[in-house]
This record gives structure tokens, sequence and C-alpha cells, in this order.
């Protein structure tokens, strides 16, 4: 049977859920049941918003959206700012040239990504009538949230044990923490960090939703996607769960069991200063694992059943925006060194050195 060009484009754009529909020589669709026509182009349009998932957000407080835009817009700036300078001083100023700077220097590169990948599209949607997010960039704003937040809960591990061997083991501090280890460490954490997302994300991605993408949230993230899905989500809540307590409940016992050593070592030192000098290195750390783990937590060791989307809300903002936006300055306020590459980053010899 013979098939006209117009005829076969009517069947690809109906995409053989609709009744051929003939297309006019004039480039519309004709629909005949008393429907005005519209441009193919309008057409495919609306077929491919189906795909865009709502996130609902704040809009039940509308009053809400415009002064919570403003908080996040100056806590966005202020992440970027605090991040940024970090990661340039960690790797310009010669004397943060340690272990410890090292992974400083990772840690405000994950928290810049951190709110990069979340922020802009929350301010887009609390300023805007429209509240989505297409499929596309869902997923991979699930998936790149997904790594971020699994390379930070190890490395944040990793941060621990540095400060471990350099109070308990200072002479073979050097020799432990040579260079070469720690970017193998720093590399296996960033490639944890994606084949856990890399599951969890598929996992969560390919369960069946049937239709449903209204999300009230105001990104995409796991639980929430979970909550959409049609089907029993048992499975998916066991892989959770299971990645869940290896992500977030170990690496939280051994940074735990870490700190109990070294405040075992520090109870020894009989000097002031040096029990002064090993609390400030560890307080920076131990109030950011606080701020993240705990949140966290709360929010991924559940099954997504129980997900109560008030309270996930605000664990979220937590964990993706506050964490990330204080943290620079936790490490900067409580940090010496930190403070002096900052002052000495403000010269102009400075810059005329790393060049």
């Amino acid at each position: 049977m013979h098939i006209s060009s117009q005829h076969l484009w009517s069947l690809i754009l109906s995409g053989f859920l609709f009744p051929l529909i003939p297309i006019s020589s004039s480039g519309y669709l004709e629909i005949s049941a008393g429907i005005s026509p519209i441009s193919a182009n309008e057409w495919i349009n609306n077929q491919s918003s189906l795909d865009d998932f709502t996130l609902l957000g704040f809009s039940d407080c509308p009053w809400l959206e415009t002064p919570l835009f403003a908080i996040f817009l100056v806590a966005y700036i202020f992440a970027l700012f605090g991040n940024i300078s970090i990661i340039l001083v960690s790797h310009l100023d010669p004397q943060l040239d340690s272990p410890m700077y090292f992974f400083v220097l990772n840690l405000s590169l994950l928290d810049l990504c951190y709110t990069t990948s979340t922020v802009p599209q929350m301010l887009v949607n609390l300023k805007g009538p429209e509240k989505t997010i297409s499929y596309g960039g869902c997923v991979a704003q699930l998936y790149i949230f997904l790594v971020l937040g699994s390379t930070e809960c190890i490395l944040l591990t990793i941060m621990a044990f540095d400060r471990y061997v350099a109070i308990c083991k200072p002479l073979h501090y050097p020799v432990i923490m040579n260079q070469r280890r720690c970017i193998h460490m720093a590399t296996g954490t960033w490639t944890s960090g994606f084949a856990n997302s890399l599951v969890q994300s598929t996992l969560t991605v390919l369960a069946p939703r049937c239709g449903q993408r209204v999300m009230d949230h105001f990104f995409c993230e796991v639980p929430v996607l979970l909550k959409l899905a049609c089907t029993d989500t048992r499975i998916n809540e066991a892989e959770l769960n299971v990645l869940g307590a290896l992500l977030l409940l170990v690496p939280l016992t051994l940074i735990l069991g870490t700190y109990v050593f070294i405040a075992q070592t520090v109870m020894r030192i009989r000097s002031a200063e040096s029990h002064w000098k090993a609390f400030n290195t560890c307080a920076s750390h131990l109030l950011v694992v606080s701020l993240f783990y705990f949140t966290a937590i709360s929010m991924y060791v559940q099954p997504p059943s129980s997900y109560s989307h008030d309270r996930g809300k605000i664990m979220a903002l937590f964990y993706g925006i506050v964490t990330p936006t204080l943290s620079p300055f936790i490490y900067t306020l409580r940090n010496k060194d930190v403070k002096a590459a900052l002052r000495r980053a403000l010269t102009k010899e400075f810059w005329v050195k790393t060049r």
C-alpha cells in the first residue's frame, strides 16, 4: 500500500497514539473535529511539554516566594564567592600546599557544584509563573546531585582520617599522606560517587510513574521521584536504604570513631596551646559533618513511603544549600592559615608571584 509523505509525517508526529491526521500543504495539522488548525511546531512543543515535571516547591505559600527568592539568591552569591575564593587560594598559595587543604579544595569544588546544580532552577521557578523542569533536566539534576552527595560523604571521611594522622601520628604524616596517595584517595572518592549515582539514578528513573509528573519539592531527588512511582517500590526502597547506610551511616561511624582516637591523643598532650590548635583544626570539620550528615540521614535512611514533604524540603535546604554556603566560611573563620592566605590574595604581590 502506498503511503504519501504527508501521511507518513503525520504518523510520526502522532507518535502512534492518535488516529492519522492529515497535514495540509500549508504545513498545518488539520483536525476535523471543529478545532482550529495549529502549526506542526506548536504541536510538537505541546507534546514535548508533556514530558516536563512540575516542581511545586513553595507554591502552597505564594507570599513566601519573593522573600525566599531573595534569600536563595544571596545564599548562592555567597556560596559562589566563598567556594571560589577557597579553591583559588588553596591552589595558588604555596603555604596551603598540604593534604588538608588539597581535600578542602575538593570539598569547595563539590559545594560549588552542589549549589549550582539546584539553586538556579529554584530561582527560576520561584520567580516565574511556570514551575517546571524538563525530563532531561530532571534526570541530569538527579544524577549530578547524587554524584556530589555521595562523593561528599566519602570525602568528609577522608578528611577526618587526614586529621587523625596529623594529630595521632605526626611523625608519619608526610609518608602516609604523600601527594600520590592523596590524589588516589580523591580520585577514588569521585569515582565512588559517580558509580553510586549511576546505580541509584538509573533505578529511580526506570520506575514507572504512570503519567504522574507533579513533585512537591523544589528539585529532583530520589525519595521524591520514588513517591511518584505507580508500582511496588520495595526493591528500590531497600536499595536506597542499603546504599544510604553504606554512604551515610558507615562513614559517619568511621568519622566519630576517628575523633574518639583524636580526643584520646589530645588529652595526653599537656600543652594548652596544642590543645587549642587541635580543637581549631577539628572543630570546623566536625561542624560541617554535623550539618551535612544528620540532615542527609533523615532524608535518605528511611523508606520513601514514609517521606514527609515538609520535613523533606527543610532537610534538603540544609544539605543542598545551607551547608555548601556556610562550609567555606566555617573553614575560613576558624582557620588562621586560610585567613592569612585570603589576606595575601588581596595584595598585588601575590598575583605577581603566581604568574
